[in-house]
């Protein structure tokens, strides 16, 4: 009752944003009240950082700025990640990131800081995601001869405190990501422990527990609070196809065989685990750090919770989501150039957002000026498709939507570049990078010649080519001033 948005507003975004976003205490003055104060309070937060950081070159440009991301936000054109949304303006230094990569190492101190930088990413709002095959197997022993507990084990503990802690003090969820490389000794457990908790929920039901999301029978059982996810090499997947063996070995002697399974039957639980209950996923660990920009620095072990994220541990990246149904003109064809426009604006905004914001551990604030990764994405493509009236699973879907995504990157990439040039250079870790950076961009660049143009209007192909030829040109010259532009599947938060 008695909030301010705009008539064209559904009622399940005034819902959202009166829930979830509006700043301050209920039935207080302080209690925000208008999507004015909402996008007010962000968009004069960056326009004000951008000022004092010398990012705009007049003040005319900061007014520029000022009104173009007002425009997008207010009409539904894009939407930053949560945290923005909970923290920005709020407080001196807020958390704006909503993805983390968070590393652990086999000590029981690194084991328990894990829970803790988890459980305070969960109180503002943020996801993480982990690899936890650093940790030794329950098939491994201890150094005082005793035998470990294994990482299946502490993520029960990692899942309870996901399960108490809300989201920014909000009525949202924890978000969180599990990972475990298929040659962990401990695979098998990881792959089956939330089907063997899924059974128990069943029985719980069965006996006449409340089986809703929120019931008792859910809450009573473990892993409920992470998507899972099985790290696979392409060599795993050629023995699935050749039916070959698949190996593990222990994590603390790293040439000793602890197992060896038939790689077909772990495929079979992976997929039976994903029809029970949706767990685990795969990531595909090759195609991933074959598109890594930062090879020198490290390898990527991790996502963050829903994978669209991908970079080094310890990192962090905040989030931006473009409408694409809003680009759609009364002609119904896409206004290319307003998508790019507004790639513009949004990769300024998030870049003016890295230096401003805080972070939960010295490892991450060090990463994440250094590297500066963001992630620009895209919502409603499924809508865009279907408003052409072009089969989702189709070459022509296929097709315009590898257009789509590679204006957004290219244009993501371009504007990094132009930030480098124009304002303080490129990342920090870029002149070790230079070469596997440059090299992902020339693929990425190659890859829009192999989109087929038969299914794309000429429009929007010269437009993915040109944000491509400037991706290179304008790199080569000047660098990146971020480690990534965009992120690969994003929604709007």
């Amino acid at each position: 009752k008695n909030v301010e948005v705009p008539k064209s507003w559904s009622q399940m975004a005034t819902n959202i944003v009166a829930s979830k976003y509006f700043h301050g205490t209920l039935n207080t003055e302080e209690r925000e009240g208008s999507a004015r104060q909402l996008i007010g309070r962000v968009v004069d937060t960056m326009t004000n950082w951008g000022r004092n950081d010398n990012y705009f070159k007049t003040t005319e440009d900061a007014d520029t700025f000022r009104d173009e991301l007002t425009f997008l936000l207010l009409n539904q054109h894009a939407s930053f990640n949560s945290p923005v949304w909970f923290n920005c303006g709020v407080e001196e230094k807020p958390q704006c990131s909503a993805c983390f990569i968070n590393s652990v190492d086999d000590t029981m101190s690194s084991i328990l800081g894990l829970a803790k930088t988890e459980g305070m990413l969960f109180k503002f709002g943020s996801g993480t995601g982990s690899n936890l095959s650093a940790i030794r197997s329950s098939k491994e022993f201890l150094a005082g001869g005793g035998t470990a507990s294994g990482p299946v084990s502490f993520m029960k503990g990692y899942d309870a405190f996901a399960g108490v802690i809300k989201s920014g003090g909000k009525t949202r969820r924890a978000a969180k990501m599990v990972i475990l490389n298929a040659e962990h000794p401990d695979i098998v457990d990881f792959i089956n422990c939330k089907v063997e908790e899924e059974r128990k929920a069943w029985a719980l039901i069965d006996a006449g527990y409340d089986g809703s999301f929120t019931g008792v029978a859910y809450n009573s059982i473990f892993f409920q609070n992470s998507n899972n996810s099985v790290r696979v090499p392409d060599e795993f997947m050629r023995a699935v196809l050749d039916d070959g063996e698949w190996k593990t070995y222990a994590v603390k002697e790293k040439d000793r065989v602890v197992d060896t399974h038939r790689a077909r039957d772990l495929i079979r639980m992976i997929a039976e685990g994903t029809w029970v209950c949706g767990d685990p996923g795969m990531q595909f660990d090759t195609t991933v750090n074959d598109w890594h920009t930062c090879t020198e620095t490290g390898r990527i072990n991790a996502s963050n919770p829903c994978s669209e994220y991908m970079f080094l541990d310890d990192s962090a990246c905040n989030l931006a989501s473009i409408n694409l149904m809003k680009f759609v003109r009364d002609d119904d064809e896409f206004d290319v150039q307003g998508f790019k426009a507004a790639c513009r604006t949004l990769i300024t905004a998030q870049e003016i957002i890295v230096p401003n914001a805080s972070y939960p551990t010295k490892a991450i604030e060090k990463n994440s000026n250094a590297y500066r990764p963001l992630g620009l994405g895209y919502a409603n493509l499924g809508a865009l498709l279907m408003s052409r009236g072009v089969p989702y699973d189709s070459d022509e879907g296929r097709a315009y939507s590898a257009a789509i995504t590679s204006v957004m990157t290219g244009e993501g990439y371009a504007q990094s570049a132009r930030i480098s040039r124009d304002h303080g250079g490129p990342f920090s870790g870029y002149a070790q990078n230079r070469q596997s950076f440059l090299g992902v961009m020339r693929k990425h660049r190659d890859a829009v010649d192999e989109i087929n143009v038969n299914h794309v209007p000429d429009e929007l192909h010269a437009a993915a080519k040109q944000s491509w030829d400037d991706v290179v040109e304008l790199g080569e010259d000047f660098g990146y001033r971020t480690a990534q532009a965009t992120v690969s599947d994003t929604h709007l938060p």
